[in-house]
């Protein structure tokens, strides 16, 4: 099906796999400190958006040997949106990986289900976790990492299947995932019963996946199922290595992809595939020993790209014609991406060097520091500090004066991260002080929503009785883009650069005690 990568393109990987467990072992709390601890730098790129990623950071650490424990340890947490860091060692598979039900989760057998929740990490620790034959599948959550950990020949067809063959598997509304350290790999391709490494779609959005290891496999990974689902996006792909993939490094289908500092190794058939209007970013990658890594392929739906400072080693590049058409011999960039976050390139020519020593599960969580040198994480903060940068902007003033004018709020829509028993996203745009929305926990997120577009310069968060002074930090956030509109601390009047929006996102960090938000005001000016 595929050539076989050139012998300096390999890289050997060590992939520790304890016996398979039959049983679950759940101890809470941990006093020990495992071999590798969750993330300890912090999510980067897109899944620094839309309010962060801090997966279970905060919650109660339980230690599973097993997939039953995986979702036991879900299903006995207070409530969906309960913090947890889920720390995995050993052989998790179809022998032990059983349905557990509960209020606070919604899982199957042969998969781990991270369905309908939020605010979990699930990381390997000790000597490695292994998935083998079984995905992890994501589905209308929010708020997830998972970080060193591998996942191996999981199956649509044959024996055993799971997760419709994809290693990871997102879909249906999700939001704030980050795939840090681990290692992706299967044994053929589509033939052989194995779908992709790394599936996004129907509205996924604000995705990382970084450090990594993709290898063996037809498809790398796809972000849009369809040429009509183009409601996924924000996604950043950094500091991975894709070796030995036939295509789909990613595919595209609409949204917006930065793609920066990878290794992309014997890509058999076509690498970063742009469609259907998707727009990617493709910054300081080294292509090496392969073929039309990057273009738009197999449809006449036009994708499109920017590029900078890449480096393509032995690629070879296919005649445009009917629905092949490569960006190269001399890819140049069709259009323009900004990203609103911070981020430091590694030059192209050191980009093996730096994936070999960093990427992958059972790599110590080494990282790169954006000059060429790999480094180890730093400690594990005490408490999740925000991973999107400060806004160019003057620091927002806060005042308890009222502001002047509408109030853009009423009569519009709003939704949430979550919400405590007895309140209600609507009560913040109602116009009522006696009502409020809290989160279900110390922290969460509460959005204002509009129809169309609408010119918002500033916001006023009033805190309901008895609960004045409980939120510590905050930050401001237009939806849309993922973009920081503010941060500050306290509640009060918030002005910001004058931002044309459909949604709005407030989004508290830190909070003594549980926050209660009477009204989230919006006004033009």
């Amino acid at each position: 099906m595929r050539r076989a990568a050139s012998s300096r393109a390999l890289r050997a990987l060590a992939v520790g796999a304890a016996a398979a467990a039959t049983a679950g072992v759940l101890s809470m709390p941990l006093s020990s400190t495992p071999t590798a601890a969750a993330a300890t730098t912090g999510a980067t790129g897109y899944a620094t958006q839309n309010g962060g990623t801090t997966g279970g950071a905060g919650g109660q650490t339980v230690r599973a040997t097993t997939g039953t424990a995986i979702h036991a340890a879900l299903c006995n947490r207070a409530s969906r949106s309960t913090p947890i860091v889920i720390q995995v060692e050993g052989t998790i598979n179809h022998a032990n990986t059983s349905q557990v039900s509960g209020g606070s989760c919604s899982t199957a057998a042969g998969v781990i289900e991270l369905k309908q929740i939020s605010n979990v990490t699930v990381v390997g620790v000790g000597s490695g976790a292994v998935f083998d034959q079984l995905g992890i599948h994501i589905r209308e959550s929010s708020n997830i990492i998972i970080q060193n950990v591998t996942i191996r020949n999981v199956k649509k067809s044959g024996s055993p299947t799971s997760n419709g063959g994809d290693a990871i598997g997102m879909e249906s509304g999700v939001r704030n995932v980050w795939v840090d350290h681990t290692t992706l790999e299967a044994s053929g391709g589509e033939s052989e019963g194995y779908d992709g490494l790394f599936d996004m779609k129907d509205n996924t959005q604000y995705v990382t996946l970084s450090y990594s290891v993709l290898r063996n496999s037809g498809r790398g990974g796809l972000i849009g199922s369809s040429e009509s689902d183009v409601s996924n996006g924000f996604v950043t792909f950094h500091h991975n290595l894709y070796q030995n993939i036939d295509s789909r490094t990613p595919l595209l289908r609409g949204g917006v992809a930065h793609i920066y500092n990878n290794h992309y190794v014997s890509l058999n058939e076509s690498g970063i595939n742009s469609r259907a209007g998707a727009r990617a970013k493709v910054d300081n990658n080294y292509f090496e020993d392969s073929k039309d890594v990057l273009g738009t392929f197999y449809t006449d739906a036009a994708g499109y790209w920017q590029v900078s400072g890449n480096i393509f080693d032995n690629v070879t590049w296919s005649s445009r014609s009917g629905d092949t058409n490569p960006a190269g011999p001399d890819p140049q960039s069709n259009t323009t991406v900004a990203v609103p976050y911070s981020y430091s390139l590694d030059a192209a020519s050191c980009v093996p060097g730096v994936v070999s020593q960093t990427a992958g599960a059972n790599k110590g969580l080494r990282v790169s520091d954006g000059n060429c040198a790999p480094q180890s994480p730093g400690p594990t903060p005490t408490t999740p500090a925000p991973t999107s940068p400060a806004p160019t902007s003057p620091a927002p003033t806060a005042s308890p004066s009222q502001p002047t004018g509408t109030n853009l709020s009423l009569g519009a829509g709003a939704d949430g991260s979550s919400k405590a028993d007895g309140t209600s996203y609507g009560n913040v745009r109602d116009g009522s002080m006696t009502t409020y929305w809290s989160p279900a926990g110390s922290t969460g997120s509460v959005s204002v929503k509009w129809g169309s577009a609408t010119t918002v310069a500033k916001a006023a968060i009033r805190e309901a009785t008895g609960a004045v002074g409980a939120i510590r930090s905050w930050r401001l956030l237009n939806h849309d883009t993922g973009a920081v509109l503010a941060t500050g601390t306290g509640a009060g009047v918030i002005d910001f650069p004058r931002t044309s929006l459909s949604k709005i996102t407030f989004q508290i960090t830190a909070a003594e005690g549980t926050p209660r938000i009477a009204e989230f005001e919006t006004y033009s000016g």
